[in-house]
């Protein structure tokens, strides 16, 4: 087998492209339904203000959207994130919502990569009986402490 150098440098150009960008987004997805999500018909992008709590940190609401379709089968769902710029020592508060009502209240904490990830059930079974627990459209709200200005900091 000969060694390509040219298909080397192309592989170590992409993983580190991919890596760069894997760790300067900031994202969260609420799961099954990875990506955008459709509901009513038309698409949903997450939407995020940032209320600042001094001049150095602030609050980052996210908003992103959940469903779960009558078909479903899985019993556990999850939101996930990366925080580009987390204040360490501030957990992820995470709401989720139901025609304007709240329905499920989390906490979690974030790592030193600034990732979190809750996942909770959607869909109970016992003893042959099944339970829906999450069921059509939800709204997830996401609170998370970071830096306001990341390029100043040391």
């Amino acid at each position: 087998m000969k060694f390509d150098m040219n298909k080397m440098i192309l592989f170590s150009s992409i993983f580190v492209i991919s890596m760069i960008f894997s760790l300067s987004i900031d994202s969260a997805f609420a799961h099954p339904h990875p990506g955008q999500i459709t509901i009513n018909g038309h698409t949903h992008e997450p939407q995020t203000e940032i209320t600042p709590l001094n001049g150095l940190i602030g609050l980052e609401k996210s908003t992103v959207f959940f469903h779960t379709p009558d078909e479903n089968s899985l019993p556990w769902a999850f939101v996930e994130g990366t925080i580009a710029n987390h204040v360490e020592g501030y957990p992820v508060i995470i709401q989720i919502f139901k025609d304007n009502q709240v329905v499920h209240f989390a906490q979690t904490n974030v790592d030193s990569f600034g990732q979190y990830e809750y996942k909770f059930r959607v869909l109970n079974s016992d003893n042959g009986n099944t339970n829906k627990i999450f069921h059509g459209d939800y709204s997830v709200k996401i609170f998370k402490v970071v830096y306001l200005n990341q390029e100043n900091l040391i």
